[in-house]
């Protein structure tokens, strides 16, 4: 002790031994300290490349953050374990390092935001991005068809550009504001009826028939433009997803509707947002 009041260069060099050995204990006991610069308000980490499991192209991984205030190298390491955004540079494959916490929380985070690019996960399962329109429609008598199943079909429906947007219109049209399944099921009522032998034989007649459809008589059709999620609802209903059964033929709002003869006179199968629909 009477050497560190003699020489305060001792105490000063046993301070920097200090703070230097609790930065190799950051990237475990055996790895040594990794690189570390200030430049331009940033914190440049690299590490080496035995840290890595098998990594192409680069031999590191460069992190980059901004730091506010304090440009210090105390700063600087104090909010390295918990980085939110990461680039990661030259590196495929998994870092194998386990006793390193933050290395661990950078690779997380890596693979989630991969798994987050290209596909969204539902119960467990990875699911594609919605398919587009089919070129062709399968019923039975009493159903519509996945194009999957269209080898059951007792016949199909060869489905046009302009009957597509049509379709698309008026589903926006009925169905702007409602819940993503309500537009679903609007496409099925008027693919049911397209199959229904007591409704018109094409999609632009089934639209059009006399006081079906109010957007018609109104001129709301002709004004809308379908908007992403009623595109990929027409989709999804016209590649046989179904929200309401293969029997229903009416929907309508019972707040908005001035006849309910539908809902006086029909069988209701379903609430979906501000719609009823009914068998």
């Amino acid at each position: 002790m009477q050497i560190f009041r003699q020489n305060s260069y001792v105490a000063l060099l046993l301070g920097v031994i200090l703070v230097g050995a609790g930065s190799i204990c950051l990237l475990g006991e055996d790895e040594a300290v990794p690189e570390k610069a200030l430049e331009s308000g940033s914190v440049h980490i690299l590490v080496p490349a035995s840290l890595q499991a098998s990594p192409v192209g680069e031999q590191s991984l460069l992190v980059e953050r901004p730091i506010q205030g304090d440009s210090s190298a105390e700063h600087a390491l104090s909010f390295m374990p918990h980085l939110i955004t990461l680039e990661l540079k030259g590196i495929t494959e998994e870092i194998g390092i386990s006793h390193c916490a933050m290395l661990e929380e950078m690779n997380r985070e890596r693979i989630l935001l991969q798994k987050n690019n290209n596909k969204s996960l539902q119960n467990g399962e990875e699911i594609s991005q919605p398919a587009g329109p089919p070129d062709k429609l399968f019923f039975t008598r009493t159903e519509l068809l996945s194009p999957a199943e269209q080898e059951d079909a007792q016949w199909s429906y060869a489905l046009v550009d302009e009957e597509l947007l049509l379709l698309q219109k008026i589903v926006m049209a009925e169905a702007e504001g409602e819940p993503y399944e309500g537009k679903i099921a609007v496409t099925n009522v008027i693919l049911n009826r397209l199959r229904s032998a007591n409704f018109p034989d094409t999609i632009k007649e089934v639209i059009y028939q006399k006081s079906q459809f109010s957007p018609v008589h109104n001129g709301r059709l002709n004004r809308v433009t379908a908007d992403e999620e009623t595109i990929a609802a027409v989709n999804e209903a016209l590649n046989g997803r179904k929200e309401v059964t293969d029997d229903t033929y009416y929907f309508l709002s019972l707040k908005l509707a001035s006849d309910l003869t539908i809902a006086k006179t029909k069988d209701e199968a379903k609430a979906i947002g501000n719609h009823t629909f009914y068998k």
